[in-house]
């Protein structure tokens, strides 16, 4: 075979290989196999590989709660505030979905609180996780953040019916009398969704439409 065949053969075989690692060690990541993902990343797999959507490996462990694994991406530099093309981040997984330690061991890595858009806090409200928002009400971040929709983490619980997110956000002091961009605040959006109950809380508390 010419010189020139053998090299594109090789060229091609090559690419197989990675594109077979790529699939691994996303697969690996997905499924809570870190002997497979670490061995990867120790035959040269990049540590912030993502797949389509731009999910990193991290993003996927801390969706799962996989903290082993996260500690050894993020030792070996993973990205720990990057976005996927959705605008999550690993915080951000870990807050919709009730991982307590993932988020905590992000916080404590420096992952970023104050996003763009929808954030961390969102999140937990959509999670209805009670400690995961408190953990994350209890490193201070901007209680009123409001979502593209103009929402708050307030607005949103209250909207939800999540009447124990809703206590915890006003005890945090989170403004009550905040509109959306469409002009409701907790509580008239506690009165449109029929959570009649938030309604009265909120009302007790002083809020007003």
């Amino acid at each position: 075979m010419p010189k020139s065949l053998i090299a594109i053969a090789l060229i091609l075989l090559a690419g197989l290989v990675r594109a077979g690692a790529y699939d691994d060690i996303l697969a690996a990541a997905e499924n809570g196999e870190n002997a497979t993902v670490i061995g990867l990343l120790q035959r040269g797999m990049d540590v912030n590989t993502t797949d389509r959507a731009g999910t990193s490996l991290l993003m996927m462990a801390s969706r799962t709660g996989n903290v082993p694994l996260m500690e050894t991406l993020l030792a070996n530099r993973a990205g720990i505030n990057r976005r996927n093309q959705y605008g999550d981040t690993a915080l951000m997984l870990a807050a919709i979905n009730g991982r307590l330690a993932a988020l905590l061991l992000l916080v404590d890595k420096g992952a970023e609180l104050e996003t763009s858009g929808w954030t961390a806090l969102h999140y937990a409200v959509f999670g209805g996780n009670l400690e995961v928002l408190a953990a994350l009400i209890g490193r201070k971040p901007k209680l009123d953040s409001r979502a593209p929709n103009g929402q708050t983490a307030l607005m949103l619980a209250a909207k939800l019916g999540k009447i124990d997110l809703v206590r915890l956000l006003i005890d945090a002091d989170a403004d009550m009398d905040l509109a959306d961009y469409q002009g409701d605040t907790a509580l008239r959006l506690a009165l449109k969704t029929g959570n009649s109950e938030i309604a009265s809380y909120l009302r007790s508390v002083g809020a007003v439409e």
